[in-house]
């Protein structure tokens, strides 16, 4: 679906917004406007990654944002994030996706519409600023996960859901780190040649924003990682000790019984009246030495 948000009489420039592009309105665009062909099947690339290039009439930039995946395990560049291809000049502005994003109804709602959009420069910031912000969201999710995340591994004891849901964690927030680092280059060309402005110097503080807090989630997640498979591990000594622990008691006992247990013909204690009772204290008192040595080590 092909749609012209703005036109060069009102705006001084015109913004086409096309949504699940088919050949032909590629075709079109390109031929009106003089678009290279490689920028084009770049364009038309579901799972290209960010990246900008500069050509003599225009800018290429290609842009991913945050959108919901259907599943719970999504973990993929495509199920995360969808693609946004811009072409821009001053005369022009492009923008082509396979699903409706809610960031091109809102800037025209808020800029275009009132009539607030200085140029097409202006309108290609605040596509770029929509598509770093919609990350925001997401971020505070990823990090509530991460706290409740963290309160299980202390509180629950090793289980395989947990561990699931760890490493899905861990894959989210890695590709969403992997897009705002490739649209690095972008944010460092999002001025035109030889220009400068406040308001882009704004957008470069919000990546920088987004950059330094999924740099923090990544770390978050791996420290996680690392703390969860520490304490199953404690978990497990802690199991160990006290089998341990028990096989320290019943090794002497079983030992003494053993001894018991030979059927010689010659045992005079197995004749005596005193025999059990005796065999029984014995091993009383050797359970009782053994718990004293163990207190007194601390190992109890």
């Amino acid at each position: 679906m092909v749609k012209t948000i703005a036109t060069t009489e009102k705006m001084g420039f015109e913004w086409i917004d096309i949504v699940q592009p088919g050949p032909g309105d590629i075709e079109t665009m390109a031929a009106r406007f003089g678009l290279h062909r490689a920028s084009i099947q770049d364009a038309m690339q579901p799972d290209h990654l960010p990246k900008y290039e500069s050509f003599k009439n225009y800018r290429f930039v290609i842009i991913r944002v945050y959108t919901q995946a259907e599943s719970a395990e999504g973990d993929t560049v495509q199920e995360l994030t969808d693609k946004i291809a811009i072409f821009v000049s001053d005369r022009f502005l492009i923008s082509i996706h396979q699903k409706p994003w809610s960031g091109i109804s809102q800037i025209e709602e808020l800029l275009v519409q009132p009539g607030e959009c200085r140029d097409s420069g202006h309108l290609f910031n605040e596509i770029v600023r929509y598509g770093l912000m919609s990350y925001e969201d997401p971020a505070a999710e990823l990090g509530q996960t991460i706290d409740y995340l963290e309160e299980q591994v202390f509180l629950r004891s090793r289980n395989e859901p947990l561990l699931r849901n760890l490493y899905f964690l861990k894959r989210k927030v890695d590709v969403i780190r992997r897009m705002i680092l490739l649209s690095h280059e972008l944010i460092e060309h999002i001025d035109p040649p030889g220009t400068s402005n406040e308001y882009t110097r704004d957008i470069r503080d919000l990546y920088i924003k987004q950059q330094s807090l999924f740099d923090s989630l990544a770390e978050n997640t791996t420290h996680l990682l690392a703390m969860y498979f520490n304490v199953s591990s404690q978990r497990t000594n802690e199991t160990i000790r006290v089998l341990t622990i028990f096989s320290v008691f019943f090794m002497p006992l079983t030992f003494i019984v053993g001894i018991y247990g030979m059927n010689f013909r010659f045992m005079p204690e197995l004749n005596q009246r005193w025999g059990y009772p005796g065999v029984m204290i014995l091993m009383l008192v050797v359970v009782i030495a053994i718990f004293i040595w163990f207190r007194q080590k601390k190992w109890l």
